[in-house]
């Protein structure tokens, strides 16, 4: 028996676990190794006592019950399980075969989502009254703005995963609107009136929130619409993020960026598939203008996030753990496993910006550089010539 979508709440956690890095003088530049969280004790600073830093990772596929039917699955980790996050939202989704996430919409979120597994096929109705429909395999996206009309349908004969990300923390208990949610708390009366339908006809209508609904299992070619003269919406919802987003190769890994520049409908959110080979680190840098949310969909690795005034805290992620660094905050991935660490990040930007470390210590004088840190000239010249990015 299904439980309720409202029922998403977990009491789980993760743990911290206690390793405190410290560094100083050139070591500041250079990551360093951790096998288990660490954290900073609380630190004053000219603005008077400052707290650790939260817990910043969470396990969305093992850390809370979600809500599961015979149509699929879902998991998420909004502000209530994942209190950190509170600008990004994401649920976990599975459908099997001949079943769809209902015709809904969001009121306070844009939507947007990768396909992990299978074929998924989306519908979804604009203001300006176009339509589209769209058929989206592993590796693509898709983004419908806030307030669109839409639905998911599992195309084929094999389940579907997906990971859909929303633009606000708080999305699930206050942002979803579901179609049955609302026929069902109408009068047959108003409904028949409505629709033109006779009221006795929604007495075989479903009588709450079907949420996830089972039905026959869609095929290509894509059918038609109920009304074929509603026009195509001339904005795409579809982007095929694995093939055509911008690709940069590094030393140890490589990334491909899909902001609102490349997909123009997107434009609350911007999307990054990151690859970081065993051994590889993601340098040490920080976003002026974005959040930045993870997923990791393979491998392991450590997070070590700098929130100022000396605290500094690392944890340890795996796949299926979700992650949130807030805007501003200095940090640098690690992988620590024997196999390539790939994660989906978003950053709530519809562009993308990055500060590294390398690059500001570049872009400053030498005799300044050197009389911060005490090194000499040729240590200030092979910070110069460091590799950058991934490596």
């Amino acid at each position: 028996m299904a439980t309720t979508r409202r029922g998403f709440i977990s009491a789980a956690s993760l743990s911290t676990f206690g390793l405190v890095t410290a560094a100083t003088s050139l070591n500041l530049l250079i990551p360093q190794k951790a096998d288990a969280a660490v954290k900073s004790p609380v630190k004053k600073g000219p603005e008077g006592p400052q707290a650790e830093l939260e817990d910043f990772v969470y396990d969305i596929e093992n850390g809370s019950t979600g809500w599961t039917g015979t149509g699929g699955t879902a998991k998420e980790a909004t502000v209530e399980e994942f209190p950190v996050s509170q600008s990004i939202a994401a649920v976990i989704m599975r459908l099997n075969p001949g079943s769809f996430r209902e015709l809904h919409w969001h009121s306070i979120a844009a939507e947007w989502a990768y396909i992990l597994e299978g074929k998924v096929r989306t519908t979804v109705v604009s203001p300006d009254g176009t339509t589209s429909t769209d058929d989206f395999e592993k590796g693509d996206i898709w983004y419908f703005p806030k307030g669109h009309g839409h639905c998911l349908q599992c195309l084929g004969d094999e389940h579907c995963l997906f990971l859909l990300g929303f633009d606000n923390g708080h999305f699930s208990e206050f942002g979803t609107f579901s179609s049955t949610d609302w026929i069902s708390h109408i009068s047959p009366e108003i409904m028949a009136r409505n629709s033109g339908l006779s009221a006795s006809t929604f007495a075989a209508f479903p009588h709450k929130e079907l949420y996830i609904g089972t039905g026959k299992i869609a095929t290509a070619p894509r059918p038609q619409n109920l009304d074929p003269n509603i026009p195509t919406s001339s904005s795409a919802h579809k982007f095929r993020m694995e093939k055509d987003g911008v690709f940069q190769q590094f030393a140890g890994g490589f990334t491909r960026k899909v902001s609102s520049k490349e997909f123009p409908i997107q434009t609350t959110l911007t999307a990054l598939r990151m690859d970081i080979e065993p051994g590889a680190i993601r340098e040490l840098h920080w976003h002026p203008n974005a959040d930045e949310w993870q997923y990791v969909m393979s491998g392991k690795g450590n997070l070590s996030i700098f929130g100022s005034h000396g605290r500094v805290k690392t944890m340890p992620y795996k796949k299926g753990m979700v992650s949130f660094i807030k805007q501003g905050y200095g940090h640098y991935i690690e992988n620590t496993g024997t196999e390539t660490l790939k994660l989906i990040i978003l950053f709530n930007a519809p562009e993308y910006q990055e500060i590294s470390l390398n690059d500001w210590l570049s872009a400053n004088p030498a005799q300044l550089v050197q009389d911060h840190f005490g090194i000499t000239p040729a240590q200030t010249a092979t910070l110069a010539h460091h590799k950058k990015g991934i490596f």
